[in-house]
């Protein structure tokens, strides 16, 4: 780029990419397209299909705050105000998302990553297949109605 920012941090996305490829043996949008005909028959390429999807918007986020904050720059007076501030965080919140989910995608790539092994490993497989016992959890909030009334044949309102 020619602002000054480094392309390292831009790479990253590119670098990644290049690993999947790699060791899928074919192209992002095969590898997509194959995940989308048959999400069950690989679970780390669908995990990493859906990450890698995750990162590309993150950064695609990150160039739209990097750009909206140099056209503020470009039109700011010596000294830096409140909005111009507020899109500066906006910079740094998108960095931190791209660079988590970047931070995902290579451990999901990473066959001796901590936790992909042992005792921890074998308890997260245990859990992802659900086959602990019990009762399942809620995944929503419970309803503020009030349980419905038996119905009597008579309407309530006349």
């Amino acid at each position: 780029m020619s602002d000054g920012i480094s392309d390292d941090a831009e790479d990253v996305v590119g670098v990644l990419t290049e690993q999947i490829e790699r060791r899928f043996e074919m192209g992002m949008s095969e590898l997509t397209a194959a995940v989308a005909a048959a999400p069950d028959a690989n679970p780390a390429a669908t995990d990493i299909v859906k990450w890698h999807g995750l990162l590309t918007e993150s950064q695609a986020a990150l160039d739209r705050a990097e750009d909206d904050l140099l056209a503020v720059l470009q039109t700011q007076p010596s000294e830096v105000d409140g909005p111009t501030l507020d899109v500066a965080h906006r910079v740094n919140t998108a960095v931190t998302a791209r660079d988590g989910r970047a931070l995902v995608v290579r451990w999901l790539l990473d066959p001796d990553a901590p936790g992909k092994k042992g005792l921890a490993a074998e308890r997260l497989a245990r859990l992802s297949r659900g086959s602990r016992p019990g009762t399942a959890v809620r995944t929503s909030a419970p309803s503020s109605r009030p349980a419905a009334a038996p119905i009597t044949g008579r309407g309530v309102l006349r």
